[in-house]
């Protein structure tokens, strides 16, 4: 049975409106929001709804995440990349 004064989940928000503050966020911000998200969800004290929410928000971190690790991994590849390179070119000119 439903009650009265209970609210639908409200699906006509979109993702980037609810989310549309993590993408200024640095990945240490993010992180750290998403490890509170968690602890919330673990307490188990939430409302499905709030659950629900958060658990999109966490999804949100979580991809945001992941996109700044995917990004430090290319410039660590392109550092160690000139890095090699430049080792490369300083032994064939000391070797003429």
């Amino acid at each position: 049975m439903v009650s009265k004064t209970s609210k639908p989940l409200d699906n006509s928000g979109s993702q980037e409106q609810v989310n549309s503050d993590i993408a200024a966020l640095s990945y240490e911000q993010a992180r750290d929001q998403l490890v509170a998200i968690v602890s919330s969800l673990e307490s188990g004290t939430s409302t499905l709804e709030e659950s629900l929410t958060l658990w999109e928000r966490g999804e949100a971190l979580a991809s945001h995440c992941q996109k700044w690790l995917d990004e430090a991994r290319v410039r660590l590849d392109a550092a160690r990349g000139r890095s090699e390179s430049e080792s490369i070119t300083q032994v064939t000119a000391s070797e003429d």
